[in-house]
């Protein structure tokens, strides 16, 4: 039976937080694990100059994520692990898509849109600080997507339209010249995490509310404590439901854990002793992984040769996929 091809990609910027843990990296690495799945995870750099600008940030950024998913335990053997920037078939890829692409299905994008909302309630031109990246990075996604004919696409809710304008893309390009790509899935796990911030708000580097992934242990206590509580006291009755403490807590117990701190809320644990043992129970989980990412922050060179082997592996896949777009459009030797 054939292997279901899966693929996910992780833009760098910023540092990765326990929110892109629970999230994302942690399904993904056990996802990855299962013998029925054909796993692909890149670094999408070529996604981070549309918001980024600023070259060390992408680069120390590239670095803290691959170091990140590697510490994990990502088994690179198994699963293909590569960076965009290091498969030049994907730009000549999303090339041959802009010119299948219609302008008014790009007009619709949710980020075009945003900006463009932004930009009329603030009195200036639609298109202000719009650039043609940002306009049309849905074709870069979709070629990231079909260059690997990768048939499931696990993204989070957000981004299901950027599949669906990658499906209707491969569609328009299937009518109008070969059978080349395969119509890609968005699949959203409802039952992944999302955590709350210190702020109670979604933990996000937009909102500037997250605690990174990796902090040493004095700095994840203080973290940890950070989080914003309510004013009861202990011996009052919380609402573990209400509770970012609880909600966090909830993503790394276990299920017995889960409701013997349920009932510590309804006993009204001091938010002192719950944030404590919050931190130790977060800590715990990612302690080894903490050493193993440290490690690997010391040794660049390793992870740029685990990077290159993931891209040797990934151009055997896009070479050969090139050829076949290349034929099916006219463009190739003369014969």
């Amino acid at each position: 039976m054939a292997k279901q091809r899966v693929l996910t990609g992780i833009t760098t910027t910023g540092t990765p937080h326990l929110g892109n843990y629970v999230g994302a990296i942690r399904p993904a690495i056990e996802a990855s694990r299962d013998d029925s799945i054909d796993s692909f995870f890149f670094l999408a750099d070529y996604h981070a100059l549309i918001k980024c600008q600023e070259p060390a940030l992408v680069r120390q950024s590239s670095k803290e994520i691959a170091a990140t998913w590697l510490a994990l335990g990502l088994d690179t053997d198994k699963a293909l692990f590569y960076r965009q920037s290091d498969i030049p078939e994907i730009t000549e890829l999303t090339w041959v898509l802009c010119c299948n692409a219609a302008k008014g299905l790009m007009n619709r994008a949710h980020a075009y849109k945003a900006a463009v909302q932004a930009n009329e309630e603030g009195g200036e031109d639609p298109d202000y600080a719009v650039t043609m990246g940002l306009f049309s990075y849905p074709v870069l996604m979709a070629a990231d997507i079909l260059m690997f004919n990768a048939g499931k696409i696990p993204v989070g809710r957000d981004q299901i339209q950027h599949v669906e304008m990658a499906r209707d893309i491969a569609q328009r390009f299937n009518h109008n010249f070969a059978d080349v790509f395969t119509l890609p899935e968005a699949v959203v796990d409802d039952n992944v995490a999302v955590l709350q911030g210190l702020d109670g708000r979604k933990m996000s580097k937009s909102y500037n509310n997250t605690i990174p992934l990796f902090l040493p242990e004095k700095k994840l206590r203080k973290a940890i404590n950070k989080i914003k509580t309510n004013l009861l006291e202990p011996g009052e009755p919380k609402d573990a439901d209400d509770s970012t403490v609880f909600q966090v807590w909830s993503a790394f117990a276990s299920e017995a854990e889960i409701q013997r701190m349920r009932g510590e809320f309804a006993n009204g644990i001091a938010w002192g002793e719950a944030k404590k043992q919050l931190f130790e129970l977060v800590n715990a989980e990612l302690a080894d992984a903490r050493e193993r990412y440290n490690l690997l922050m010391e040794e660049p060179q390793h992870i740029e040769k685990v990077l290159q082997q993931g891209a040797e592996r990934a151009r055997d896949h896009s070479a050969a996929l090139m050829r076949k777009v290349r034929d099916a459009v006219g463009i190739g030797p003369i014969s």
